[in-house]
């Protein structure tokens, strides 16, 4: 038990450090820091991602909650979330030029996104089914 909560504190922290990456991210972008050039912000998003990804999928195994199932169907919408707020991520904050108000709305939609990820994850009820 002490392992499950271990876990899923690593998981929660991972967590807020992504979303504030990506707010400082787009923010150094918007104003066009060098900051947002630094080799640091382009691999420590991707060493907390995974440890994050690592730490989901173990938390998954443990509780027994198996996306596509009927009992795991927040966590499948959960999923779904996380794959529309990677695509909403690279729209913001990727290198491809877009215009500032693509970027921005992507951002704010991310944003959305992952609230709607939080609340499926702290209530486990499937907002579509």
């Amino acid at each position: 038990m002490a392992t499950y909560f271990a876990l899923k504190h690593l998981h929660v922290l991972t967590v807020l450090f992504s979303v504030s990456l990506f707010i400082l991210r787009y923010w150094w972008q918007y104003r066009t820091s060098p900051m947002s050039q630094k080799r640091w912000v382009r691999i420590v998003p991707h060493v907390n991602d995974t440890v994050m990804l690592l730490s989901g999928v173990a938390l998954m195994v443990m509780a027994k909650f198996w996306p596509f199932t009927p009992q795991g169907a927040w966590l499948t919408e959960k999923l779904f979330g996380v794959i529309i707020y990677i695509v909403l991520g690279f729209i913001a904050l990727g290198r491809r030029p877009r215009s500032q108000q693509v970027r921005w709305f992507a951002f704010l939609l991310g944003l959305v996104v992952l609230y709607v990820i939080v609340k499926l994850a702290t209530t486990k009820i499937p907002l579509l089914g």
